[in-house]
């Protein structure tokens, strides 16, 4: 049988130990003489573990790595994982630093942002769906969409500098962004959903002259991996708790969402239909 529990209810001891490399006495330790990671008891006793233990140990790991000692590493990396991630663009670098952005202008990234959509819209079913559009101008031009898209989705999200948030009749929820959030400069699409996993993350870069709308330009990585994708998710449900807390009673029971890993076959064969139909928009 196998150490992955049904209905989404966590990660067994084992796969924990399969995923991070660390051994199960050392797990056993820490949790002994730090109290990290924190599992949870089933009735049994046995212990589950959530996907996000797995970057934090990977973490630890790292801090270890770069000199600290194992009690400075858990606390800095406890005390770090209080907070919510600011950026999904620089929580996916750190949890993936060998995946290589790459600088596209803006016609391209709709084109890829568009065929994402178009893709999570005819395979993923009640999807998590999460937009990042800077501006509430860039939003409203593509609101019609994002309303056709989120008629199909378990919730749809999206940030921008909204004056406040909102929940229309339909349509995505609206977030606003403070001033000072990274995400004011990112641009992102996440779709989470059962046997489909796609995130874009974009950061606009700097210049020193003015740009036209086409000559806007930002470094840019993607992904069909469901590791990556549900770290995504993940920054994007830590933003709506923290910007819209009201708003959080409305996201669904993270054991809608399977367990996260590797791709599959069909993960692949979704990073070849979006690649195809993004070329085919700049054709």
């Amino acid at each position: 049988m196998s150490e992955r529990t049904n209905g989404g209810r966590g990660l067994a001891i084992g796969e924990l130990v399969a995923r991070t490399g660390v051994r199960e006495a050392t797990l056993r330790m820490w949790e002994h003489r730090h109290g990290f990671p924190v599992p949870e008891r089933l009735a049994s006793g046995h212990r589950r573990y959530h996907e996000a233990d797995v970057e934090l140990i990977g973490r630890v790991l790292r801090e270890r790595a770069a000199g600290l000692s194992l009690a400075a590493a858990i606390e800095r990396v406890r005390g770090a994982a209080d907070q919510p991630e600011p950026s999904i663009f620089a929580g996916l670098r750190r949890l993936r630093p060998e995946i290589q952005p790459v600088a596209l202008r803006k016609p391209v990234l709709i084109a890829l942002s568009h065929s994402i959509e178009d893709e999570s819209c005819a395979r993923a079913e009640r999807p998590l769906l999460f937009g990042a559009f800077q501006r509430e101008q860039f939003y409203r031009l593509a609101q019609r969409r994002w309303t056709d898209l989120a008629r199909t989705a378990e919730l749809a999200v999206v940030f921008a500098d909204f004056e406040r948030e909102h929940v229309p009749e339909r349509g995505p929820l609206e977030v606003p962004l403070k001033l000072a959030d990274p995400l004011r400069r990112e641009w992102a699409v996440v779709c989470e959903a059962p046997g489909h996993a796609v995130c874009l993350a974009g950061i606009e870069l700097p210049h020193s002259a003015p740009r036209t709308e086409r000559e806007r330009e930002f470094e840019v990585i993607w992904s069909v991996e469901p590791d990556v994708v549900r770290a995504a998710t993940e920054v994007c449900v830590g933003l709506l708790r923290l910007r819209a807390p009201g708003l959080a009673g409305r996201l669904p029971d993270e054991s809608r969402l399977p367990p996260s890993g590797p791709p599959s076959d069909d993960q692949l064969r979704l990073a070849a239909a979006i690649t195809t139909r993004t070329l085919g928009r700049l054709v």
